[in-house]
């Protein structure tokens, strides 16, 4: 949303020749976006992710990847 703001207050500034109506139209654009995502709007916590408590986590450690094997070189005898 903030990049569409950008090219479309470039675009309008560059065809309008003014750097300023640019730059509010690119400042419209940061306080519209910061009002749709900064505020703890309901409809984002909808579905909460529930974490696991520091307790559980450390009954349950994460596994760990077995170690990769790579490609056994044959070892010639002289």
């Amino acid at each position: 949303m903030l990049v569409f703001f950008a090219v479309a207050a470039f675009i309008t500034g560059y065809f309008l020749g003014s750097f300023q109506t640019m730059l509010l139209i690119y400042a419209a654009g940061v306080v519209l976006t910061s009002l749709i995502t900064i505020p703890n709007w309901p409809f984002f916590n909808r579905n909460p992710i529930n974490w696991l408590d520091s307790s559980e986590a450390e009954k349950h450690p994460k596994p760990q990847p077995a170690p990769i094997s790579g490609p056994k070189k044959k070892v010639s005898k002289k």
